[in-house]
């Protein structure tokens, strides 16, 4: 897989979501030229990456903070459904 452009690496998960809202609003419209829909695609795309990667991350650190009734620290997964 392709590295991230280091512009879309540095955005926060909210960030990236905006923009890739946007993207996915204006793709929608299809009033742009086919060049630019297919640049637009194409950092959409990353955006996507990204914006997972960033929820794995939060997921991970989440099964990592997990505390029992009693109190007790444990490592065992969140459920997230």
């Amino acid at each position: 897989m392709a590295a991230l452009p280091p512009d879309i690496a540095a955005l926060s998960f909210e960030d990236a979501l905006a923009e890739l809202e946007r993207i996915v609003r204006q793709l929608e419209d299809g009033r742009g030229k086919l060049d630019d829909a297919i640049s637009s695609y194409e950092r959409g795309t990353a955006l996507k990456r990204h914006c997972e990667a960033k929820l794995r991350d939060a997921q991970a650190k989440i099964d990592r903070i997990t505390v029992s009734a009693d109190g007790t620290i444990g490592a065992e997964p969140a459920r997230m459904d």
